[in-house]
């Protein structure tokens, strides 16, 4: 093997999709505003690893980007003790803020309650 590189192998990939409702949130992630993406951490999420790709999907729009880390967190208090409401999302400003971001997806309080949550720190 040669030196001076280093080769990725059997890296995952995964497509989250977007609402068009959301597309807002698809946006800031390809700008690179928005660099933490939460889901409920169901088993497809969290199947999601450090330096699995993830291509977004929304209507006809899409764009990958690395995972550079993962982190699971027991509830919304939980992860806004770790992160600020805008570094979830730059729309939000309080955790009241955040909370009604994640109650506004379909299922999503009961989802959190069951699974808990997923922070993918994008690249």
């Amino acid at each position: 093997m040669a030196t001076g590189w280093l080769r990725i192998v059997g890296n995952k990939k995964h497509i989250l999709r977007f609402r068009a409702v959301n597309r807002d949130i698809f946006e800031a992630i390809r700008k690179g505003n928005k660099k933490i993406e939460t889901r409920a951490a169901t088993k497809r999420y969290r199947a999601i690893k450090d330096g699995d790709i993830i291509i977004f999907v929304c209507g006809d729009k899409k764009f990958k980007k690395r995972v550079k880390k993962v982190e699971l967190f027991k509830s919304i208090d939980a992860i806004l003790k770790k992160y600020k409401p805008e570094t979830i999302n730059p729309k939000n400003r309080t955790a009241a803020d955040a909370r009604k971001m994640w109650y506004s997806f379909p299922g999503y309080k009961e989802k959190i309650r069951k699974y808990s949550l997923v922070a993918v720190h994008l690249k």
